[in-house]
Order: C-alpha cells, then sequence, then structure tokens
C-alpha cells in the first residue's frame, strides 16, 4: 500500500471497528434501505436471477455493508474500479438515510490482465504486483501481449499522450513492440523500485540481456577434477548443468555458442583447475564454476 500511498498523509481503519459494534436492530434497519428490486438492477445480480441461478441473502448484504463503511469514515469521496459502481452509489444512499451529505463517486477503468481478457487479478495469476522482484516485474511486462500495450500506457504510464502516440507510430513504422514494453516496464520499475532497479531489472536470471551483460543472480557452481590439471570445457559444461548432455555441449562448441570469461571457445578447449571461470551456454545459461 505504501508503495503508493503517504504513510504519513494515510490512516488505516478496518471496519471490525464499526461492524463489531453493530446490533442485529440496526443490521436490520440497514437492511431496509434498499430493496430486491433494487438489488437486482446491479448486473451480475440481474444475469444471475434471469439465469436461475441462486443468490444467496448475504451478498444482498454486501453492498449496503460496504455503504455503511462510508457513513462511520465520514466519506466525502469514494473510489473504485468501474464494477464496483452499484456499491459506490449505494453508499450514497445509505448516508442519506444517516444524515450525511453524499459521498462523490469516482471510478477508474478496469485494467485487464496478462492474459488480455479477464481483469488483472493475483487470484487470477495474470497479475504484476507492485512488491515483485524487479525482475519479475520485467519478464512479466516485456511478456506481455502486443494488443495490451496501449492499453497499459493509457492507465499507468506517466507519459503524455503526444509521447504515447509517438510511440505508436515508431510501432507502427516497423519498430519492436518488445522495445516499447521495455521502456514501460522501466517506468514502472523506477516507480516502484528505484531507478536502479530499473536499469538493471533485465539483468535477472532467465531475462534477454545485452551483449557482455551477466546475470545479477549468477549461479555458482564448484567441481571436482581431482588429479588433473586440466578440464575439457565439454566436460564442464555438462557436469555444470550448463548443457543437457554431452551432446549438447560439443553442439554449442561447434557452433560458437559457448564464451568462457567473455570469449568464445572451442570444442578442444581445456580450462585449468585451480581456477574460476564466468561461462555461458547459449542465450540464458550461465554460470560461475570453480575447478578443483
Amino acid at each position: 500500500m505504501f508503495k503508493i500511498l503517504d504513510p504519513e498523509k494515510t490512516e488505516v481503519r478496518f471496519n471490525s471497528e464499526w461492524f463489531a459494534e453493530l446490533s442485529a436492530a440496526k443490521m436490520i434497519e440497514l437492511a431496509a434501505q434498499s430493496t430486491v428490486a433494487r438489488m437486482l438492477e446491479r448486473d451480475d445480480f440481474d444475469k444471475r436471477y434471469k439465469a436461475g441461478q441462486p443468490i444467496s441473502i448475504h451478498e444482498f448484504l454486501y453492498p449496503l455493508v460496504q455503504g455503511y463503511d462510508s457513513v462511520a469514515l465520514e466519506a466525502d469521496v469514494e473510489m473504485g474500479g468501474t464494477d464496483q459502481k452499484f456499491n459506490l452509489l449505494m453508499g450514497r444512499e445509505v448516508q442519506k438515510h444517516y444524515g450525511m451529505p453524499p459521498q462523490v463517486v469516482i471510478t477508474m477503468p478496469l485494467l485487464e490482465g496478462l492474459d488480455g481478457v479477464q481483469k488483472m487479478s493475483k487470484s487470477l495469476g495474470n497479475y504484476v504486483g507492485v512488491d515483485e522482484a524487479p525482475g519479475a516485474m520485467f519478464n512479466k511486462l516485456v511478456s506481455m501481449p502486443d494488443s495490451l500495450i496501449w492499453r497499459y500506457f493509457e492507465l499507468l504510464s506517466l507519459k503524455t499522450n503526444e509521447e504515447i502516440e509517438a510511440l505508436k507510430a515508431d510501432v507502427e513504422a516497423g519498430a519492436n513492440p518488445r522495445d516499447v514494453k521495455m521502456l514501460l516496464a522501466r517506468e514502472l520499475i523506477g516507480r516502484y523500485h528505484d531507478e536502479e532497479a530499473a536499469a538493471n531489472a533485465h539483468r535477472s536470471a532467465g531475462n534477454r540481456l545485452a551483449e557482455g551483460e551477466l546475470p545479477e543472480d549468477l549461479p555458482e557452481v564448484e567441481l571436482d577434477f581431482e588429479g588433473s590439471e586440466q578440464a575439457p570445457v565439454a566436460a564442464v559444461l555438462n557436469r555444470s548443468g550448463l548443457a543437457n548432455n554431452s551432446a549438447q555441449a560439443k553442439d554449442m562448441l561447434s557452433n560458437g555458442r559457448v564464451k568462457v570469461d567473455g570469449e568464445v571457445v572451442e570444442r578442444d578447449h581445456m580450462l585449468a583447475t585451480g581456477s574460476c571461470y564466468v561461462i555461458q551456454a547459449g542465450k540464458k545459461r550461465y554460470a560461475r564454476v570453480t575447478l578443483k
């Protein structure tokens, strides 16, 4: 929460403060502030009723209970997603009954999740958490469908409309959409972490790295070649897990896809025991390997 709000200007309240003291009589009084017909104006209730699907009584109470929160807090403004419009407006009605001026309601569009279909939700697993590690945030954002790019810029970015339109024009002219996603990822990571984290988020293991860069969480591997002064690089790849098997190790070496301390090595390359090497196999496998 305090990734967004200023703790010095924020008061945290729990509605158990007032509902723990709300008597049965008061709850009945609250329930009398609406009708079944009014509740069925809510879109999801209406659809379920017409489809013959059950609606529990406590579900009708929820909008009223949320509305009573506005009474207890003496709210003058309440914000929520567009899916909460019915409940927010119910708060205005409940406030009127208790002799309070009705609150102003502000609704915001819902943000689609990374699946591009349903709203972003932790329970659906299609979310980007503001407290996730920078590398995880980066991976999720650059992997989202291209169809979400401009929706995310519209709702999440602080760039001006003119800047966003310029990015759109670049993509239409042939720019790689992934580069635009990276811009957004770095902006959001910088907001919820810091600029240094934003600049280095792509270096987390599993992300695509720029030429010559290494992951921040480089795995450490120790291999024992007891009695040998040198070890074949193919054997090191195989035993360290940088290759799935000896055949793959030899194939990567033959195709120039293995680097030791930043230099491409060949199949017959030998590594001295008693030394430590940073080895890259392919685009995504890295390790700091110590030979004993």
